[in-house]
């Protein structure tokens, strides 16, 4: 049968004249801010990716359709509308069987990529293992997607409200490379500095992109993690963070709250606790791993 893909017009062009692409999740949009900063901030990220020299593919399901690429129209009904499936690799098929819509996580965004031709994807943070784990198994299906979809995938690193020391040694388990952007240590999300010593540094894009080169020669499955620091004048501190985060876990423990409404519901509390200040660091590491994805992006469109 013939995939249910539909490109937007503007990737369609992009995709036509081999340009380079950038791969954003949508789940940011309809599980991860409120509205109308959710549009906004979709809206942003999509010019950021353009000034950047490369075009933006934002990916959700639509009554059942893979659609790669958003018009506007599309783009702001998804960040309006109720009940979306949080789609993974899961229930992505399952979604799509019943003409259902989903926003795409990491995992799910990364094989829409891969099928579309997008080897560079830019989001916000992966997700990996809850902390907890060792009772519940709560671990995102985001990490054994980095180790078998051959897709780059730009972060400011893993989600802060999770085991930060235990994602990491499950991904250097599956092989993963994890690779730090100009610095020494991973960043922590909302802070550029985690404590945790980054197995690989790379200093540029074009170092980031001889390196997927490189994978796919040699027929290495999987993709790449760019763990991107986040802006100074976004950031907040990692000792500020802390109690906000053990008192959101609390909260999410006592009230029962499991699976895939864990993240969701962190997010939302953490929010609330910071006035505000978490939304507008998100935003701006998310801008942030856009240019850096693009350049990546243009780099492996440029050697082709």
């Amino acid at each position: 049968m013939s995939l249910p893909i539909h490109f937007s017009a503007e990737v369609a062009e992009a995709r036509a004249n081999r340009q380079a692409l950038v791969a954003l999740e949508s789940t940011i949009i309809t599980h991860g801010m409120p509205w109308p900063q959710n549009l906004e901030t979709a809206q942003q990220v999509e010019q950021t990716v353009r000034q950047a020299g490369a075009t933006p593919a934002t990916i959700a399901i639509l009554a059942g359709r893979l659609h790669v690429g958003l018009e506007a129209e599309e783009l702001e009904a998804l960040a309006q509308a109720k009940d979306v499936a949080k789609v993974s690799r899961a229930d992505l098929a399952v979604c799509m069987a019943r003409g259902g819509n989903g926003a795409t996580t990491v995992a799910a965004t990364m094989i829409a990529a891969h099928l579309a031709g997008i080897e560079v994807f830019a989001t916000g943070g992966i997700g990996g293992v809850h902390k907890g784990a060792e009772t519940s198994f709560d671990i995102s299906a985001d990490l054994q997607e980095l180790a078998q979809t051959p897709v780059t995938v730009v972060c400011a690193g893993a989600k802060a409200i999770l085991d930060l020391p235990k994602t990491f040694e499950v991904l250097e388990t599956l092989g993963v490379p994890v690779i730090a952007l100009g610095q020494d240590v991973l960043p922590a999300f909302w802070s550029a500095r985690s404590g945790l010593a980054a197995p690989l540094r790379m200093d540029s894009a074009d170092e980031i992109a001889d390196a997927m080169r490189m994978r796919r020669a040699l027929g290495l499955p999987g993709g790449q993690l760019v763990a991107n620091p986040i802006p100074a004048e976004a950031e907040i501190s990692a000792d500020a963070l802390a109690p906000v985060i053990a008192q959101a876990q609390a909260e999410a423990d006592a009230a029962g709250v499991s699976a895939k409404a864990v993240t969701p519901f962190l997010l939302q509390r953490i929010f609330e606790l910071t006035e505000g200040r978490s939304l507008e660091a998100n935003i701006g590491l998310v801008l942030n791993n856009a240019r850096l994805a693009a350049a990546i992006a243009g780099c492996l469109a440029s050697k082709q």
